[in-house]
């Protein structure tokens, strides 16, 4: 017989909490409509970069330069793409990651334990995976970080496309991991892909962010005196040798995400909601056009199958990505007092882990960073992203329908409000409030069923009357 559980024992994947889920389904529903674009964008990349009429319009515009050479800053569209606008998807990133820490699931160890180790196995298996695969086939190790990233807003995309009615815990358990993929990635960026550096350019990028920071610190508002600054900070980061995006990301952890008394929103929660369609309907979309326009061919299909470099990409996303966060939350609730909720499987769990493995736009930036001397095979690994990606959302979506009836079960039942109250009746049970109001709703509803039978047997009354 197996003993019994212990009170202290937490539920991995639990229902969340009634203000959680709320933000959750707000951030994950600007990032499915964003996913959906981002997934329109990428198809239009290769439709546009693989048709012979209209190819050298694609790499005219991609190649295009504008901007003030005098600053540093003549780039190329594609280069404004992925370091400009980028930029604007890492200061939400910046803004998900300071929240998370001091209102979400990341502000408790022990709640945090699940989808950091969680996050750190999904991205050190891939590496190993790409390593052992260069490793033994002799190719290069360069891109061992290419695998690593996971792409929420392409997996949401993937979710509104299938229809698949996930329950708000892996949701929230996809775009917790996410966020901690994103930190990590940053890290991952600054630490290995920073060129040399300009230390007058990044002392002043320093300067500018304690200006930030200090302007934040004032309470100061208005758009006017953020966004130019903002902007001087990204130019001097671009010029010290780090990669712009870091700026973003900086200022976003430096926005208050706590709520003071009398506020409705905190400072980060209020420009997140400001700033959050700006980067999943545009910036990311954009950067995806300009990015993921690799030419398409069965030889070229065949070479990312055939090169260590490509085929380690490949197998770093749908297999390392899978394994790792599976066997991280495996390993998390075997040797912690987590244990998975009741309501859900480990098949559940491997099937959100399968589309963990969609890794595309921060992928997409490695690969560039990583092989910028080597355009061809550039344009290889971005190849394998996108195969790797399509392998891996087309796994989890198969593991994810299995399921689907019962996710949709779990669903209905935490958006069931039959008091019409505006909160989930599954958050209301202990409330006296809310059962004297269904108390109420019953009553009627067996009144109005009685006066409906009595209506009935008048009728059968008359019926039996003789002619």
């Amino acid at each position: 017989m197996s003993a019994p559980k212990n009170k202290q024992d937490r539920k991995a994947l639990g229902r969340l909490s009634l203000p959680e889920r709320t933000f959750v389904a707000d951030a994950l529903r600007t990032e499915t409509v964003g996913g959906v674009l981002l997934l329109v964008a990428a198809v239009a990349a290769l439709v546009w970069s693989n048709i012979p009429a209209l190819h050298h319009s694609y790499e005219a515009v991609s190649d295009f330069h504008l901007g003030p050479g005098a600053l540093g800053l003549d780039l190329s569209i594609e280069h404004w793409a992925a370091d400009g606008l980028l930029a604007v998807f890492f200061f939400v990133a910046g803004i998900e990651l300071k929240r998370e820490l001091v209102a979400g699931d990341l502000r408790d160890p022990k709640a945090a334990a699940l989808p950091v180790v969680a996050a750190l196995c999904g991205m050190a298996m891939p590496a190993i995976v790409y390593v052992i695969v260069n490793a033994t086939g002799g190719g290069s190790l360069s891109g061992w970080a290419v695998p690593t990233a996971t792409d929420i807003a392409f997996a949401l995309a993937v979710l509104a496309v299938i229809g698949t009615s996930l329950p708000s815990a892996l949701r929230a358990f996809l775009l917790t991991l996410a966020v901690v993929d994103d930190l990590f990635a940053i890290l991952i960026i600054a630490i290995f892909f920073t060129d040399d550096l300009n230390f007058a350019a990044l002392g002043g990028a320093f300067l500018g962010l304690a200006v930030f920071w200090l302007l934040l610190r004032k309470r100061v508002r208005g758009w006017y005196v953020y966004v130019p600054l903002a902007l001087v900070i990204w130019g001097l980061m671009y010029n010290s040798g780090v990669h712009a995006t870091i700026a973003g990301v900086a200022m976003g952890l430096m926005l208050r995400c706590h709520r003071e008394e009398g506020e409705e929103q905190s400072p980060g929660e209020h420009v997140e909601h400001l700033v959050r369609p700006l980067s999943a309907g545009l910036a990311v979309p954009l950067f995806a056009l300009f990015s993921a326009g690799v030419a398409v061919s069965g030889g070229a299909l065949g070479d990312v199958f055939t090169k260590p470099e490509t085929l380690g990409v490949v197998l770093g996303l749908v297999v390392g990505k899978a394994l790792g966060i599976f066997g991280g939350t495996w390993l998390t609730a075997r040797f912690t007092k987590a244990s998975l909720s009741d309501e859900l499987a480990w098949p559940d769990v491997f099937a959100v882990a399968s589309l963990a493995g969609i890794g595309f736009t921060v992928s997409l930036l490695i690969g560039e960073l990583a092989f910028t001397d080597d355009p061809l095979l550039t344009d290889e690994i971005k190849a394998s992203v996108l195969m790797g990606s399509l392998i891996a959302a087309v796994i989890s979506s198969v593991l994810l329908k299995i399921r689907n009836a019962k996710y949709r079960a779990l669903w209905e039942a935490e958006e069931r409000d039959e008091d019409l109250s505006g909160v989930p009746d599954i958050y209301e049970v202990g409330d006296p409030e809310y059962h004297r109001r269904m108390a109420e709703i019953y009553e009627r509803k067996a009144a109005e069923h009685r006066r409906l039978a009595e209506v009935a047997a008048g009728a059968g009354g008359e019926d039996e009357r003789p002619a």
